[in-house]
């Protein structure tokens, strides 16, 4: 009985992904997610599946996997065609691409890097001129 519940409710999230069409050929994805800086897996990332039709636009519907201690994910059952994949983790920069998927069993693998520095115009110079200010100052 529980493993029919299951197996209803990865179908009922799986349908509305592939439009509930018949979709042909289908591919097994293996994702792998490293850290860009040392290799190293990363634990609880998202990755998010949307397919995407004939005009580069994603396609409503869509699929959350998240991946495991050593960085893992997959799924079965992704038919053929255009796939956007996301990637996202604390601690990193979103990643997104598109692939085609061809082949009956296919491995991904993202290298998530670190955000980079931001810049604010209205951060102070090393110069910090309120305190150059402050030296000009006369005492009373």
């Amino acid at each position: 009985m529980g493993s029919r519940l299951l197996l209803a409710m990865v179908l009922s999230f799986a349908l509305p992904l592939f439009g509930g069409k018949d979709i042909g050929p289908v591919s097994t994805l293996n994702f792998v997610v490293l850290k860009n800086d040392n290799g190293k897996p990363v634990r609880n990332a998202g990755v998010v599946l949307h397919s995407v039709d004939d005009k580069g636009r994603q396609e409503k519907g869509g699929l959350e996997l998240k991946t495991d201690a050593e960085g893992k994910a997959s799924y079965e059952g992704v038919p053929y065609g255009k796939l956007r994949i996301q990637v996202l983790a604390s601690g990193f920069q979103t990643f997104g691409a598109d692939y085609d998927i061809n082949q009956p069993t296919m491995e991904i693998t993202i290298k998530l890097k670190r955000p980079k520095g931001q810049y604010s115009i209205y951060d102070e110079p090393s110069g910090d001129k309120a305190t150059e200010d402050k030296k000009d100052v006369p005492k009373q």
